[in-house]
């Protein structure tokens, strides 16, 4: 029987990859991040320009030829400064959504597992998730001070309690099922029962909610800059962009508007790809896009 499991392994891979090729929203998002990320590694053959370059006597020119984008107060170019913001913008996201995801996971797997845990982990998260996500964020941020490094632990801390306890929720239903039992009285320790039943049969979940924190951090990144709180300027990100471009709005929109046409791009793409993860590898849903 464990033979027969095995080889089965390969083909529902298979099979969920070709499900995933072939649903419309999943495609879509992935071709939008695609993009984004290749223009964000692309940024110096796709600007040519330095994006810290001032020159004050372009300062607050239109798109145009010569900068499609426009420039900003200082005379930067800002179509080098959004592509070249995308790297930090999405480093950001993944970074945030890669440690809640690591943590949350790790939490709501051991919540499930070991009951005389789960009150006080559980507990704690319900703390955390009494405040809203972007108010602690500010808080967490605020307090380590406006550096990349506080965005992404201040992020992160406020994303954790939302996949813990759907990573939890779904190891509750795993742990009851007959194949782990069979496993826990054949001997397996707890730590072989999380890591070889548990926990993979949690990924689904994981993965689906993984991708809606991306986009919740890019958002979350660009509002924590806009009230000063976020990567410290001059380096770009989406979200500085825009601040910096918040007295400008009427003279100069170009400076807003294009890092925000990023943002929603990204965020779009992030539940785009979600919403694709989530009706191929939720067994209760027959979505094909």
């Amino acid at each position: 029987m464990p033979v027969l499991v095995e080889s089965l392994r390969p083909r529902r891979r298979w099979r969920t990859v070709r499900r995933l090729a072939l649903h419309r929203s999943f495609n879509l998002g992935f071709a939008i991040m695609l993009a984004l990320v290749l223009g964000a590694l692309l940024a110096p053959l796709l600007s040519g320009s330095d994006p810290m370059a001032m020159h004050v006597r372009l300062r607050l020119r239109g798109p145009s030829a010569a900068f499609p984008f426009g420039t900003d107060m200082f005379g930067r170019d800002v179509l080098a400064r959004v592509l070249y913001g995308a790297r930090l913008s999405l480093w950001i996201g993944l970074a945030t959504a890669a440690l809640s995801g690591a943590f949350g996971a790790l939490i709501g797997v051991v919540a499930a597992q070991f009951r005389i845990l789960e009150g006080l982990l559980m507990r704690c998260m319900d703390a955390l998730m009494a405040f809203p996500a972007i108010l602690l964020a500010i808080g967490v941020s605020a307090a380590l001070g406006p550096e990349t490094g506080s965005v992404i632990a201040a992020l992160t801390v406020a994303y954790i309690p939302r996949t813990a306890r759907i990573v939890r929720a779904s190891a509750l239903v795993v742990r009851e099922l007959e194949y782990v039992e069979a496993a826990r009285v054949a001997g397996a320790g707890a730590a072989r029962i999380i890591l070889r039943h548990i926990l993979p049969n949690c990924v689904g979940p994981l993965l689906v909610q993984v991708s809606f924190v991306f986009a919740y951090a890019i958002l979350a990144e660009a509002t924590l800059s806009f009230i000063g709180i976020g990567p410290p300027p001059p380096a770009p990100s989406w979200g500085n962009i825009v601040a910096e471009g918040r007295d400008y709005a009427v003279d100069a929109w170009w400076i807003m508007l294009f890092p925000g046409i990023a943002i929603s791009l990204a965020t779009l793409a992030m539940n785009l790809l979600g919403d694709g993860l989530r009706d191929v590898l939720d067994p209760r849903l027959k979505v094909e896009g």
